[in-house]
């Protein structure tokens, strides 16, 4: 038996910040009300002058597993999430092989049910002769399907109009694109190379990339998704005019749906100068009107998540040239604070860092008991710090890989403990060992489809 007392929190969910108790019997929320410290407990946590958040379930992460492990693997990766303040996430099919049928997709729900420290789900990915594999998802136990539009490599790019359109058409579950314009983003390295440019550096990217290669992308998704009804979710949205694309009903009135990244909320092109190759990622960092858009679009709700699209390279790989140098960026540990830094600066309520974070997440994705703080739910919960601060130093980082773009910096907050399922998985500094208990594992993912 797990009981877990947690007294005198500011709670955040549902709109509200409210002090209460919070109760946890196993894996789940048994009790939210006052005066609760006459309540039997195995463990009494005083958490006065702490927040108490849902776990941030982050729906775009690249944990490297299987194939590529040299640079993070599900076990690191998810103890670095955990760390950070996250309770779920949902991994991509960009791994050795691509997880392109159901044979690969149980491999992985294999290893992280081995490994993992946070609850998990897994994309099939597509590609353009794959759409059996894809009507025959499980629909209650992966997540979505998804679809690199134009600018990937290998299986993975399906730029073909007829496949794309049998995607949209028969998909059963969501689809989440990657939207950049393959040939937008040739025409502009033939562009560049007329003006003369040879050398391309990480300062050249937003101009590869542009505006012009997300919007050529984005538009034909939505335009695919209005003529067949899909459910779509645009992932790492990075500039001012896609957002005309998206409308600003409550998430759960849409089925086309928009995400943002939190280092394209926090850094701009005027960055690359400073961070370089670390900075590079797909879709580009872009200006600094477009950062400031996107931060607007999700007071608004044009946006309605925040994720990390985590994707960790070794810095050897970092420190190449930068047309060999990969795109990607280690994220998770620091990324619920990274968010939270917007609320520090005036830009988001409490409230609305955790819709976007945690309830947005579960609602859009139909994610089952997971996402707020209920009573019955499943105690994926978050204690931070808010008059505390972080210093992201290198030895503190939990990624494979090593680094951090963040690397020098001081986030406003501090991430104190995180409990998944109801298991005090990080407390004080350090990722703490999974109970052998079935209740304390981490849980693949339920969804109610």
């Amino acid at each position: 038996m797990n009981r877990t007392l947690i007294l005198n929190a500011q709670l955040v969910n549902e709109g509200l910040v409210r002090q209460a108790d919070l109760f946890i019997e196993n894996n789940r929320i048994a009790r939210i009300d006052h005066g609760l410290q006459h309540l039997p407990t195995d463990k009494v946590i005083d958490a006065s002058g702490l927040l108490l958040l849902p776990g941030m379930i982050d729906d775009q992460v690249h944990f490297r597993e299987p194939g590529l492990t040299t640079k993070g693997s599900i076990a690191s990766e998810s103890a670095a999430a955990v760390a950070g303040g996250i309770t779920s996430f949902m991994e991509m099919p960009n791994v050795n092989p691509p997880t392109l049928n159901q044979q690969a997709l149980q491999h992985k729900f294999a290893i992280a049910a081995r490994h993992s420290a946070a609850n998990y789900s897994f994309y099939l990915g597509a590609s353009h002769s794959n759409l059996d594999q894809i009507k025959a998802v499980d629909i209650t136990k992966v997540c979505g399907v998804k679809v690199f539009m134009g600018a990937s490599t290998g299986n993975l790019l399906v730029d073909n109009p007829v496949a794309l359109e049998a995607i949209f058409r028969e998909c059963p579950v969501l689809i989440a694109t990657h939207c950049e314009d393959g040939n937008v983003i040739a025409a502009n390295q033939q562009r560049l190379l007329a003006q003369g440019i040879r050398d391309f550096g990480p300062e050249h990217h937003p101009l590869l990339r542009d505006t012009e290669s997300c919007y050529a992308s984005s538009s034909y998704a939505v335009s695919l998704a209005r003529k067949y009804h899909s459910q779509l979710h645009v992932l790492h949205l990075t500039t001012a005019k896609e957002l005309e694309l998206f409308s600003s009903l409550p998430v759960g009135k849409k089925h086309i749906t928009a995400e943002v990244c939190v280092h394209h909320l926090r850094y701009s092109n005027q960055d690359y100068a400073r961070l370089g190759n670390l900075l590079k990622c797909n879709p580009a960092v872009k200006s600094l009107a477009d950062r400031d858009a996107l931060r607007a679009a999700l007071l608004d709700g044009r946006i309605d998540i925040i994720a990390t699209d985590h994707a960790p390279h070794l810095l050897s790989e970092k420190q190449l040239p930068y047309p060999q140098a990969p795109a990607g960026l280690p994220l998770v540990q620091h990324a619920l604070l990274s968010a939270y830094q917007l609320v520090r600066d005036g830009l988001l309520s409490l409230p609305q860092l955790v819709e976007k974070t945690a309830h947005a997440p579960a609602q859009r994705f139909a994610v089952a008991e997971r996402g707020y703080l209920r009573e019955g739910y499943f105690a994926d919960l978050v204690l931070l710090a808010p008059q505390q601060q972080t210093q992201v130093t290198r030895e503190d980082l939990l990624y494979r890989c090593g680094w951090s773009p963040l690397e020098g910096e001081t986030l406003a907050g501090r991430i104190v403990s995180t409990f998944v399922n109801g298991a005090l998985r990080y407390h004080q500094g350090r990722i703490l060992p999974a109970r052998y208990e079935h209740w304390a594992q981490a849980q693949a993912l339920r969804f109610l489809r």
